[in-house]
């Protein structure tokens, strides 16, 4: 049905409500000054459950084909919310065919917030979790590492007194996190720059070891 090489979105879903929408109506909405740049190319849309979903949450469960979309105001796709203070905004209405349930789901392994992940076919449908979604520079050390049993996180938001910085890759363990920018000459201190496993390693061994999956 899909080729490997198709894109995917990985949109949040926030609320039982707007899941309804998309399983029934058939649509799901992005708004335009936040979307993906793949949004009007891509081929399959899934949904991230958060808390809400309970039981379900931190995982994608469903997903389904994009079949079109179109650029229409808020107020226009929830006409009940006229006075919502982004009524006017334009968003992107995805038009989708019927949802497709993921099996196995595809977890987080340890709670984290996302916006959206821009993948492909073949990673979405070998991923066995959300981290084998991402693309980036630092492909071969996240293999590496989690084949080592660490499961990094990937494209991880970090904090550094008021400024946020996107990780690599981000190992948390018993007294602290390892991060890995790489080619960021505006990391923060305390960020390996130029890692390579050994290095990563003997960083995660000094902050007590990794915390399994599931601990944070």
């Amino acid at each position: 049905m899909f080729h490997a090489a198709d894109r995917v979105i990985v949109g949040v879903m926030t609320t039982p409500a707007d899941f309804r929408i998309a399983r029934d109506a058939g649509w799901y909405r992005i708004p335009q000054k936040h979307a993906p740049q793949s949004t009007s190319s891509a081929a399959v849309l899934a949904f991230y459950f958060t808390a809400p979903f309970k039981k379900n949450k931190w995982a994608i469960h469903w997903y389904a084909e994009v079949r079109g979309y179109e650029l229409v105001q808020r107020r226009d796709l929830l006409p009940t919310q006229p006075h919502h203070p982004h009524a006017d905004d334009p968003y992107y209405k995805i038009q989708l065919g019927p949802l497709i349930h993921r099996e196995p789901p595809i977890p987080s392994l340890h709670w984290r917030r996302i916006t959206f992940i821009e993948t492909s076919w073949d990673r979405f449908n070998d991923a066995e979790e959300i981290n084998d979604l991402y693309v980036s520079g630092a492909e071969g050390l996240y293999v590496t590492l989690k084949e080592s049993g660490f499961f990094p996180e990937r494209e991880y938001l970090i904090r550094d007194n008021d400024q946020s910085y996107t990780a690599d890759l981000a190992i948390h363990c018993h007294r602290g996190t390892v991060a890995v920018m790489l080619d960021r000459e505006d990391a923060p201190a305390g960020v390996l720059r130029e890692a390579d496993p050994d290095t990563v390693r003997a960083a995660i061994q000094r902050l007590g070891g990794a915390l399994p999956p599931g601990e944070r």
